[in-house]
């Protein structure tokens, strides 16, 4: 058979549609555009934070994010700030998307093989170490001592979104590195606010987390697969989490993590449930209650749980979180008054200083003490001068530097923190893409739609 014959072939198997949604049809794929668009809007709106900050209506922007909303029945009272909605509640949602990638990844993805993952492990362990030693050394015994976790995470949306800049100049395996090394820093970084920045332990409320959590395996056992259910328990298991004296936004990522990676439906079924529409010819067997239409509503079904529940709710979430809750806590916690002064505060330097040196040292000397005792492997693609480029973008700390902020240091400091935070972040950006612009290459694409296909049937695949 010819090639041009071929090709006719494969133009007329069937298939869907091409609609808006298929390009989130490759889970890693698909979470890197997102990232990379989201980083934009993120973008947007910490600049539009700063502007409103640092206009005529900074007080009324200022006071918009400290009005309570809540409700109240009888002596019980539940309200918080919108900030503190934002902060605790859908932040929860982030730190669910997190845990879920970094499941997926480790039993589904790119960090199955333990010594590629064990890299990023390394890489994101230094980088949170280490620039909270440089942090102590220069808060030791000062009011900031306390917010020596502020330099320890890193930002998974505009780091993604630097990465996107330089395109086919690095190869896959950096963004690979890179967007793990980012999951893992924002795991460790969770942890740290549940173990440094939690208040007295309530056990009875702690406790009642705990059965809750059981509660979920148990539903997953017994085999609940309705998203509403799971949702509601997450909610009554995040109001014992925060009345436990814990960080609620723990709850995000225990849920995440106890998330099945199994799929419920496997090829042999959805082959033979597919067999069964088939089978039935042209004609009018869809509507009403025929046979023809339960068979089709069955393999409507089966497609759509051979994904596991682990990649369901990852695609379900990810646009809201990247699209919605990160803007709005941008919106939210970003606004400060500028003031080139600011550079003569001390936190303001232990910040900068952790983040823009303490990154990248720490990720290098971990990576490399990984590499040197055989604990993990460097991909082929990857060299020492990409990794320093991506140990200099990893200073860029964002989100989940504000976020720990927030908890860490108290009102008379924190534009002290965010300054850091802000110059430190564009610092980091700055020098890493021009590190990795300069020690760049020419790497190839990979093929998709029809560049693909005829590669395939030049190749004999076909």
């Amino acid at each position: 058979m010819t090639v041009e014959k071929k090709l006719k072939v494969i133009v007329k198997r069937p298939r869907l549609p091409l609609e808006l949604v298929n390009w989130m049809s490759n889970p890693f794929a698909r979470f890197l555009q997102i990232e990379v668009a989201s980083g934009g809007i993120l973008l947007f709106f910490t600049i539009a934070a700063l502007v409103l900050s640092n206009s005529p209506w900074s007080q009324h922007f200022f006071a918009i994010w400290e009005t309570p909303v809540g409700i109240q029945i009888g002596s019980l009272e539940f309200s918080r700030s919108i900030r503190e909605w934002i902060n605790d509640a859908l932040m929860t949602l982030f730190f669910f998307l997190v845990a879920l990638e970094l499941k997926r990844e480790l039993v589904l993805g790119e960090l199955r093989n333990p010594r590629i993952a064990a890299l990023s492990i390394m890489a994101a362990l230094g980088g949170m170490l280490v620039p909270a030693v440089f942090y102590l050394l220069l808060q030791s015994g000062q009011p900031g001592q306390n917010g020596w976790g502020t330099v320890m995470a890193t930002d998974t949306a505009f780091v993604i979104g630097c990465l996107a800049l330089l395109g086919w100049r690095i190869p896959k395996s950096l963004r690979v590195f890179m967007l793990s090394l980012a999951i893992f820093d924002d795991i460790g970084a969770i942890l740290v606010v549940a173990i440094g920045y939690g208040s007295q332990i309530n056990w009875q409320a702690l406790t009642l987390a705990a059965v809750g959590f059981g509660i979920v395996r148990g539903m997953a056992l017994l085999g609940i697969r309705s998203i509403a259910i799971y949702f509601l328990v997450g909610g009554i298991i995040w109001l014992a989490v925060d009345s436990s004296g814990i960080h609620p936004t723990v709850t995000g990522v225990i849920l995440g993590l106890m998330t099945p990676t199994g799929r419920w439906i496997s090829d042999n079924r959805l082959h033979a449930i597919f067999d069964r529409v088939v089978a039935y010819p042209p004609g009018d067997h869809w509507s009403e209650n025929t046979e023809g239409r339960k068979a089709l509503q069955m393999a409507e079904v089966a497609a759509r749980e051979t994904l596991s529940p682990v990649e369901q709710l990852e695609i379900m979430l990810h646009p809201w979180v990247a699209f919605i809750v990160m803007p709005l806590f941008a919106f939210a916690n970003a606004g400060i008054p500028l003031s080139f002064a600011s550079f003569e505060n001390s936190i303001t330097v232990a910040v900068f200083v952790g983040f823009a040196f303490g990154k990248p040292i720490g990720v290098l000397s971990f990576s490399w003490f990984a590499v040197r005792t055989g604990m993990a492997v460097i991909p082929s693609d990857l060299n020492w001068r990409l990794l320093a480029g991506g140990g200099l973008l990893a200073g860029i700390g964002f989100t989940m530097a504000l976020f720990i902020a927030n908890l860490a240091f108290n009102p008379s400091l924190i534009n002290e923190a965010k300054f850091g935070i802000l110059s430190a972040s564009v610092f980091s950006a700055g020098t890493g893409l021009l590190c990795l612009w300069s020690s760049s290459g020419k790497y190839p694409k990979a093929e998709t739609g029809p560049q693909k296909t005829q590669a395939l049937v030049a190749s004999g695949k076909f």
